[in-house]
C-alpha cells in the first residue's frame, strides 16, 4: 500500500476526489484498487460535458483480469478528461494519486464532499479488505 495524500476524500468503492479551490473535483482510482484490478489495458471515460451523479457509474477501466465501473464521487459536470490514458491506460498503475487521474468534474454540489471517507477512514477501510 502505497501513502495515501492528505488533501484527497474516497468512496468505499476506491474512487478519489481531490477538492479543488476553484470548485473543480479531479476524480481517479485509489492505487489500493488499481493493485487489485492488475494492468490496465484499458479506460473508458465520459465525455467532457456530461452530468455525473454522486454513486453512479460514469466511467470504466479494464484490466488483464476483470472490467470495473467507476463511480463519481459527487455530482457535476465533466470539464476534462485525462485523454492520455486512451493511448497508455498504465499510467494508472504507475501513479494512481497524480498522472493517473482520470476526469475533472465542475461540482454541482460541493457539500457532497463532506460525505467522503478523508484518508485515515479509507486506509481503515483497506486495511480491513486486506
Amino acid at each position: 500500500m502505497s501513502d495515501i495524500p492528505g488533501d484527497l476524500k474516497f468512496m468505499k468503492s476506491h474512487e478519489w476526489a481531490r477538492v479543488e479551490g476553484d470548485g473543480k473535483v479531479t476524480v481517479g482510482i485509489s492505487d489500493h484498487a488499481q493493485g487489485l484490478l492488475g494492468d490496465l489495458v484499458y479506460v473508458d471515460l465520459p465525455g467532457v460535458g456530461d452530468s455525473v451523479e454522486a454513486g453512479t457509474a460514469c466511467a470504466v477501466v479494464e484490466s488483464v483480469k476483470a472490467a470495473s465501473d467507476v463511480y463519481a464521487p459527487m455530482s457535476g459536470t465533466v470539464t476534462a478528461v485525462n485523454s492520455a490514458l486512451a493511448d497508455k491506460p498504465e499510467t494508472i498503475n504507475e501513479d494512481a494519486f497524480g498522472e493517473g487521474w482520470l476526469f475533472v468534474i465542475e461540482a454541482s454540489e460541493p457539500d457532497q464532499a463532506n460525505e467522503l471517507l478523508d484518508p485515515d477512514a479509507y486506509a481503515a477501510l483497506v486495511d480491513g479488505d486486506e
